[in-house]
């Protein structure tokens, strides 16, 4: 009996590769190169489009698009084309580049995703890499800047591909001419307001004039950052580690001893696992002071700040501009294990069972949280000396912005438990006596 011959694999069980695509001369080139790449290997091409609203014919552009794909899929029926239109706006004063930039990748990557495709194509040649490395340089960047775009790279689970980046701008015009493909023109790209625009009109002719090999050399130059970059990023993670520095903090002491250059670099390493952005002159500024400083703070975002305390440097999300003193949380009058948030303090009280150390249930009924209101006095442990609460966080080091937290006052005012110092030794249950331990769990902003 013949065998059967295998059954077409179904469009959405293939290899999917996606090609970015603004319907202009060098992406048009590239979602057609690549189909033709692509032709009886079994691969699906996914064309994805980003409408970005900013221009009258942003609609034309995007029927232009589907109607060629629809076009190319009858010699090609493994072509897809997806679309997103984006909603939002620049920010007042954020640049219209920097906005549409962050938006479309996000866009790319939504859609790439939905269709399973691991690895995302973007037409940039070696002219827009000329662009990027000349602009960074205006800018007055380091050798991250100066790296500009990379040929390859993965983030979050997509991989970022620029596979003509050492082509020159003319072989992908001969290309165009060559299959006669129909592409749009942007009229935008004339406009020499933006940045790259004018650099690309008045200033890059200019210097390939000048210096015929200028584009090459420009590249060579990424290339070289890019090493640089990556050499930076090793010793300052080393350095980082050496040190014992986290996310939650940096010991200075440490910081101190290493080299001025060394410093830089990590110091920059270290903000930017908080803050992707992190500017040039809070960098200058952190180098200048921090060697001198013994307790500072800084601002580092609009909801967060750096602050020095006891030699630590930390990054803290500042609190909701919320009114918390006469706020209050009571307890039930029969209290079991369990939390109780307090929005208004940005955190939660958690109860757990004990055997020892904790607050006996009959002081916890009907307990409330309640803002310091000054006066306080603390007993740290059985027997010893009673003493201001400024003074008890002062000798167990901790911080000012960590003495904000409620406290917890027993139905008849008595004071139980003090985030940060614990159970009032007043308070403390008998061996054996039915007993919950207080804990407070700070809940901080999300990481900008």
């Amino acid at each position: 009996m013949a065998a059967r011959p295998p059954r077409p694999a179904s469009i959405s069980t293939l290899p999917v590769v996606a090609v970015a695509t603004s319907g202009g001369r060098d992406s048009t080139a590239l979602l057609h190169a690549t189909l033709r790449q692509a032709a009886g290997s079994g691969l699906q091409v996914l064309a994805l489009h980003v409408h970005h609203g900013l221009m009258p014919q942003a609609d034309a552009w995007l029927a232009h698009l589907a109607a060629q794909c629809q076009r190319w899929r009858s010699r090609h029926p493994h072509l897809r084309f997806d679309a997103a239109r984006l909603s939002g706006s620049p920010s007042p004063g954020q640049s219209i580049e920097a906005w549409a930039r962050r938006e479309r990748y996000e866009a790319l990557a939504r859609m790439a995703k939905a269709h399973g495709a691991g690895l995302v194509l973007l037409a940039h040649h070696r002219r827009d890499q000329a662009e990027t490395v000349l602009l960074q340089a205006m800018r007055g960047t380091g050798p991250a800047g100066l790296s500009a775009m990379p040929d390859l790279i993965e983030r979050e689970g997509i991989v970022w591909a620029r596979p003509w980046l050492q082509q020159p701008a003319q072989a992908i015009e001969d290309y165009v001419r060559r299959h006669r493909l129909r592409h749009i023109e942007d009229s935008s790209n004339h406009d020499t307001r933006f940045d790259r625009n004018r650099l690309r009109h008045q200033v890059l002719p200019a210097l390939n004039q000048a210096f015929p090999q200028a584009e090459q050399q420009l590249q060579r130059l990424a290339e070289q950052a890019q090493a640089a970059a990556a050499l930076i990023h090793e010793v300052a993670a080393q350095d980082l580690a050496a040190m014992g520095a986290s996310q939650a903090g940096m010991p200075m002491q440490a910081w101190l001893c290493l080299s001025p250059v060394r410093r830089r670099f990590s110091l920059q390493a270290w903000l930017q696992h908080r803050q992707a952005d992190v500017p040039d002159s809070l960098v200058a500024r952190l180098l200048a002071e921090l060697p001198r400083a013994r307790q500072g703070r800084w601002p580092l975002g609009p909801d967060s700040e750096l602050r020095l305390y006891r030699g630590v440097l930390q990054p803290l999300s500042l609190p909701l501009n919320r009114v918390v003193e006469a706020a209050s949380l009571q307890l039930p009058q029969v209290v079991e294990p369990g939390e109780w948030h307090a929005p208004a303090w940005q955190g939660r009280l958690r109860l757990s069972a004990a055997s020892e150390g904790g607050v006996p249930l009959a002081l916890l009924a009907g307990a409330c949280l309640a803002a310091r209101t000054g006066g306080e006095q603390f007993q740290r442990a059985p027997r010893s000396t009673l003493r201001s609460l400024k003074k008890q966080f002062q000798a167990a080091a901790v911080p000012a912005w960590a003495r904000q937290a409620p406290l917890l006052y027993g139905a008849g005012g008595q004071l139980l438990f003090v985030p940060g110092l614990g159970v009032d030794a007043r308070a403390l249950a008998a061996p054996g006596e039915p007993q919950l331990r207080p804990e407070w769990l700070a809940e901080p902003a999300e990481p900008t």
